[in-house]
């Protein structure tokens, strides 16, 4: 079974929106093969709490706008460090760049098929890590003289 022609319109319209809201390491997965709940997993991440929830609110916004979509059910707005969307076709989980790293949900899913996404979207690989590596860096040189 693969990912619908519904799903990936869906998929590649929230890729799209991300991208535009400068989301990072946008990466789509076609899980219909593994799971039974829904077709894809849509990753994004963004380097603060302010970005994680400007990035989910041009998804549902675009989502709904252009393709008449809106989610079952939205999760983590409270701290905004891990939202998710459930749109049933498909989940949308943009995470704070840290959480991005630290929970690697990538691993879970690199044996299912990665989706084809538009060419804003590729252009986001690997800023969450490249951030990630860069604020640890940054934390460990404040720190470094601290400890006296």
């Amino acid at each position: 079974m693969t990912a619908t022609d519904r799903s990936i319109e869906l998929i590649n319209t929230a890729a799209q929106a991300a991208a535009d809201k400068l989301a990072h390491d946008v990466i789509a997965y076609d899980v219909s093969d593994v799971l039974s709940i829904t077709d894809a997993f849509l990753l994004a991440s963004a380097p603060n709490d302010r970005q994680v929830k400007s990035i989910v609110d041009e998804i549902e916004e675009r989502l709904n706008k252009e393709l008449g979509a809106k989610p079952v059910r939205r999760e983590g707005d409270r701290e905004a460090r891990w939202i998710l969307l459930d749109y049933v076709d498909i989940v949308v989980h943009v995470q704070h760049s840290e959480e991005r790293v630290f929970y690697a949900l990538e691993r879970l899913w690199k044996d299912c098929p990665e989706l084809e996404l538009p060419a804003d979207a590729k252009e986001t690989r690997g800023k969450a890590q490249e951030h990630a590596e860069r604020q640890a860096a940054e934390e460990a040189t404040e720190t470094d003289g601290d400890w006296r």
